[in-house]
């Protein structure tokens, strides 16, 4: 027997930072937007716990116990008194590295994948909470949709979207680490006055409204400065994303990938095409969002 779960990209429609707080994190209002990249948990029963993976990047996604899929199917064992011992397969297709939450999204499906074949009858309040155990992100990926995400992003407000958005995503020649673009936000805004992060109520009337145009006039990301200092190359994407009709573009969360709002599918094509043969990323992806998150199937 085994249970299979598919689970969702996001990409950050909004990411405001505030200052960093005492106990390292930073206090956020995250406008997260499930998009259709997925990747797949499969969960069998096993002698041991172990951790497999395919598809692109596949060879850069860590095969022990440091896996957020490892993390939660050990978590909710824990919780039940179990032995976690299963086969977790990763079916990768969301970027790794890519500020996109395919790691996030792995620990909620292997959440949920081992909640179903172990039959633990978690609520989605347990789940939930667990979730926010392992990492920032990881809520948002059980829950897919969109949603406020506040605190470091844990604590989530589910937000009503009026329609679907096109994306075109440009995946990057490296990766960025999460914890070093931070450092350089910190470093970037020594010494200035961080405002609280708020949500943008422009931005959540576009998104309740499924207007493309007023969506593209109130995306931000706080962090963008910050990877743009690390990862500089990135203005150059970004550049060709613009040139080539794009509503808006910003760097997808941490970053690397960046992400840009299409009028419609159509735009999107052609988008895409354009960074394609910019020579300006590595790999280019079209999705639309809102996208469900982790399902069963």
């Amino acid at each position: 027997m085994s249970v299979t779960v598919r689970v969702p990209a996001k990409v950050n429609v909004q990411l405001a930072v505030g200052a960093a707080r005492p106990d390292g994190f930073h206090d956020l209002a995250n406008v997260f937007l499930a998009v259709g990249l997925y990747d797949e948990v499969t969960v069998t029963p096993a002698e041991e716990l172990r951790i497999t993976c395919a598809g692109p990047d596949a060879v850069e996604v860590p095969l022990d116990r440091t896996n957020l899929a490892a993390r939660a199917a050990i978590a909710l064992a824990e919780r039940r008194g179990l032995d976690p011992a299963v086969h977790l397969h990763i079916a990768k297709d969301i970027p790794v590295a890519g500020g996109m939450a395919g790691g996030s999204a792995d620990g909620a499906g292997a959440l949920l994948a081992c909640d179903a074949l172990w039959g633990t009858g978690a609520s989605r309040e347990e789940l939930l909470e667990i979730c926010a155990e392992l990492g920032s992100d990881v809520p948002f990926s059980l829950v897919g949709g969109a949603a406020l995400g506040t605190g470091r992003g844990e604590k989530l407000r589910t937000l009503e979207v009026g329609g679907a958005f096109s994306w075109v995503f440009a995946m990057a020649e490296r990766g960025l680490s999460t914890p070093a673009v931070f450092r350089e936000f910190d470093r970037l805004t020594e010494g200035l006055d961080v405002p609280e992060p708020v949500a943008s109520e422009d931005l959540l009337d576009a998104l309740a409204g499924g207007d493309p145009d007023a969506l593209a006039a109130a995306v931000s990301n706080d962090l963008q400065p910050a990877a743009l200092s690390l990862f500089p190359e990135l203005a150059d994407t970004l550049a060709a994303g613009s040139a080539a009709g794009a509503l808006a573009g910003l760097v997808s969360g941490s970053g690397p990938t960046t992400a840009f709002l299409a009028r419609d599918t159509g735009a999107a094509a052609k988008i895409a095409d354009a960074l394609r043969a910019s020579g300006t990323c590595r790999t280019v992806r079209v999705a639309s969002g809102p996208a469900p998150g982790a399902t069963v199937i």
